[in-house]
């Protein structure tokens, strides 16, 4: 299982990430109330501004004080590094000249 950092030593499971948003617009601002009303949500931005909104495939919602920007930079490079890895089996099973 991989993790990905959300600040504030967080993390949250890469596969269990559907969407980040950015808190501004108003419908994410009323899906972070119906959450919060639910107790579906999980604040880990420690009392700092919430820059980005995390989605999950369990229906929560996690508040980070980390750019939304930040977090997809890290998820994609955590399916990069995948790749790498991947390709990098596929050399070491291969015969080598």
């Amino acid at each position: 299982m991989k993790f990905i950092s959300i600040g504030n030593g967080n993390m949250v499971a890469a596969h269990r990430v559907i969407s980040i948003a950015s808190p501004d617009s108003a419908p994410i601002k009323r899906l972070i109330q119906d959450a919060r009303d639910a107790g579906r949500v999980i604040d880990v931005s420690c009392g700092r501004r919430t820059r980005s909104v995390i989605f999950t495939d369990s229906d929560h919602i996690i508040l980070s004080a980390i750019k939304a920007e930040t977090i997809s930079t890290r998820l994609n490079g955590q399916a990069e590094q995948e790749d790498m890895e991947e390709s990098d089996d596929d050399v070491s099973e291969g015969s080598r000249p």
